[in-house]
């Protein structure tokens, strides 16, 4: 996935957070370079869908593939996992 800004980005759309602009304002910390970078990544990678509406201004929104959704199901998983292991460290 390359960076560590790929899971924020997944997750936000998860969310139903899907403009950039909403998505650069949601995610704390990210530039709208590396925003747009991994977008276009997460969509060639077949996880994202963008659709580009003809309007003015012009609106994108992206939405999660079903390999996406796949992903995400995996990536809470991994955190389910973390918590349950972090609880158990703190006994």
């Amino acid at each position: 996935m390359g960076c560590k800004w790929s899971v924020s980005v997944l997750l936000a759309v998860e969310k139903g957070i899907n403009r950039p602009g909403a998505l650069e304002r949601h995610i704390e910390g990210i530039s709208t370079k590396v925003l747009s970078e991994r977008l276009r990544k997460l969509t060639a990678y077949g996880l994202m869908h963008k659709e580009s509406f003809p309007e003015i201004p012009p609106r994108t929104e992206y939405s999660l593939t079903r390999s996406g959704q796949k992903l995400i199901r995996i990536i809470q998983q991994i955190q389910d996992l973390d918590d349950e292991l972090s609880q158990k460290s703190e006994r």
